[in-house]
C-alpha cells in the first residue's frame, strides 16, 4: 500500500491443518518481492514454507542454504516461498542483513502473516495459538495447487536441502502413478513398477522374481 501501512493477508480461510492431496488455501499479501497471490505459481511446483521469527539462527542458515541452492530448484521447475509471522520491514531488513553479512542474495520472496491468518488456515498454527512458536513446516504443492507433501520441524532442528530436493525429484518422478519410488531414492535409480492385483498378474510377474518389490531400472519420460 502506498502509505506504507502494513497489507492485510486475504483470500484465505481457516480449516482442519492441510492433508496430503488437499487443494494449497490460495492467499493474497505482501512479500519482499511485492504483492503475491499463490494462485500466481500454478504451473510449476511450488517449495511453500514457514519459519518462527527472522533474524533467528536456524532460519538464517535454511535461508542461505536454499538460497545457494535455488538454481537447482528453478531447474526442477520448482519455485520458493518463505513465510513468517514477522512484518515486511522485518523480512527486508533480515534478507539485506544477510547479504551484506554472508554476501547471500535471497532470490524467493518471503511473505509477512501478521495476523497469522495464513498459519492457521494452513494448519500451521491451533486455532488459540497466540505466537508463532509452533511454525516450522513445509509444504510441495504441485502445479495444480494440490499439496503433495507435508515435513513437519521442531524449532531447534533445521531442515535438510538436499532432502528437499531428494524429495521434490521423488514426486515428480512419481506424479503421474506409473512408478513408485523406493526408500532413499535419487534420480537414476531402481524404481518400483505396480504391484500385481490379480493371482495371474502375480504368476506373470518378472519383478526380479518377487512379485511385492517389482524393482526395475528407470526410463523416466523426457520433460516436456
Amino acid at each position: 500500500m502506498s502509505d506504507g501501512t502494513p497489507s492485510s493477508v486475504s483470500n484465505v480461510t481457516a480449516r482442519h491443518p492441510l492433508r496430503i492431496g488437499d487443494p494449497a488455501p490460495d492467499f493474497q499479501a505482501r512479500t519482499s518481492q511485492g504483492e503475491m497471490r499463490l494462485a500466481d505459481f500454478r504451473g510449476k511446483w511450488l517449495l511453500f514454507f514457514s519459519h518462527p521469527a527472522d533474524f533467528t539462527p536456524v532460519c538464517t542458515s535454511e535461508f542461505m542454504a536454499l538460497a545457494r541452492e535455488y538454481p537447482r530448484f528453478e531447474a526442477m521447475g520448482c519455485a520458493l516461498m518463505g513465510l513468517s509471522v514477522d512484518s515486511l520491514y522485518s523480512h527486508l531488513a533480515w534478507l539485506e542483513a544477510i547479504r551484506t553479512r554472508f554476501g547471500v542474495e535471497v532470490p524467493f520472496p518471503v511473505v509477512e502473516d501478521p495476523s497469522m491468518a495464513v498459519g492457521h488456515a494452513y494448519g500451521m498454527l491451533s486455532a488459540d495459538a497466540h505466537d508463532s512458536a509452533t511454525v516450522r513446516a513445509t509444504y510441495f504443492i504441485d502445479p495444480t495447487g494440490i499439496v503433495r507433501a507435508i515435513i513437519w520441524y521442531p524449532m531447534s532442528v533445521g531442515r535438510s536441502v538436499e532432502e528437499l530436493l531428494r524429495l521434490l525429484a521423488a514426486l515428480q518422478r512419481s506424479a503421474d502413478g506409473d512408478v513408485m519410488t523406493p526408500e532413499g531414492w535419487r534420480p537414476g535409480d531402481d524404481v518400483l513398477g505396480p504391484v500385481p492385483m490379480t493371482q495371474a498378474q502375480m504368476r506373470d510377474s518378472d519383478a526380479s522374481g518377487c512379485w511385492f518389490y517389482p524393482t526395475r531400472p528407470d526410463h523416466p519420460p523426457p520433460r516436456g
